[in-house]
């Protein structure tokens, strides 16, 4: 399937990928930690992410020495491209594989390209993971399904980044985390926030200290696992400030999970809108709302109108 979806928002039953889903996570992992081994550190990990380009998820240039390279999935040719600033490149096939599989072909391919480099072969962010080398569990790729995903990814990535446009504070790029397999978006406040003291497989706690060391307000898109079958938008504030779940005025589908502590707009809410781009628009606005509200944020000073295309904001 190299064509785009028939819808932009497409079908993406949880169930019907799920092995796939499984499977391209740990790839990414893999992926995201060479990017991870090789760029300095940055602000709440800033400098680990993946981002979407025209046909996939790229690590963008990473520095080697004098070199730079750049290692970028491709999910409407479905291969892997490791391309070098001095012109090198080697390019593979997408495929059911195992993990450990794509973890030799991939490292095979920096060695062949002069780019002596080893990683923690640990995933992050998954209890009970096993070592990328040694999984000949998870295989699957669905080359229809991991196109909708992508297809997904780009609406997703779309609207986020007009939300986006709305506040002059600090805030995130829109940006593909591979620990937790999301694209996310961030707000921050502009105060520091308590030390973080919660457990996350495979990531050691200071790096989630540094992560939310101050106030935030974070949403964006997550696939489903870990639990939750089914994919969805998300908000969440940091810390969860009292009252946050009871004062957000929620556009129809959307709730707050106790479990998890989050606000949800399940994916399926969105496709099927009339409007889709309005209604996750209104999540956004109306969590990241709750979130400043309750936590008294300076709202005055840290947001905007949303951007206009080639038009200068008035100062």
């Amino acid at each position: 399937m190299t064509g785009q979806s028939a819808s932009p928002w497409p079908e993406l039953s949880y169930g019907a990928w799920a092995d796939t889903r499984a499977t391209v996570h740990l790839w990414t992992q893999v992926v995201g930690k060479i990017r991870l081994e090789q760029t300095p550190w940055l602000n709440h990990s800033w400098h680990v992410p993946l981002y979407l380009t025209a046909s996939g998820l790229t690590t963008s240039p990473i520095p080697y020495g004098a070199r730079s390279f750049e290692i970028a999935f491709d999910f409407i040719e479905h291969s892997l491209d490791v391309a070098v600033s001095d012109g090198a490149h080697r390019r593979f096939p997408l495929r059911p594989e195992t993990v450990a599989n794509f973890y030799e072909r991939v490292m095979s391919a920096l060695a062949e390209l002069g780019l002596a480099i080893a990683i923690n072969e640990n995933p992050c962010e998954i209890a009970g993971a096993i070592p990328f080398s040694q999984d000949d569990k998870h295989n699957s790729y669905d080359r229809e399904y991991i196109r909708r995903f992508w297809d997904v990814l780009v609406q997703s990535d779309r609207v986020l980044k007009r939300f986006r446009t709305r506040f002059i504070g600090k805030t995130s790029p829109v940006h593909f985390f591979w620990g937790s397999f999301d694209l996310a978006v961030t707000r921050f406040s502009g105060r520091s926030a308590p030390p973080f003291s919660g457990k996350t497989p495979g990531v050691p706690i200071g790096v989630m200290r540094e992560a939310y060391s101050h106030e935030v307000s974070s949403a964006g898109f997550w696939p489903g696992g870990n639990g939750t079958d089914y994919p969805a938008f998300y908000s969440y504030a940091y810390p969860k400030p009292e009252g946050l779940q009871t004062s957000a005025v929620l556009p129809d589908g959307a709730f707050f999970d106790d479990r998890l502590g989050e606000f949800l707009l399940p994916y399926d809410a969105v496709r099927r809108a009339a409007d889709p781009d309005a209604l996750l628009l209104a999540f956004l606005q109306a969590t990241y709302e709750a979130a400043a509200e309750s936590a008294h944020w300076n709202r005055a000073a840290l947001e905007c109108s949303q951007g206009i295309p080639g038009v200068p904001r008035k100062t």
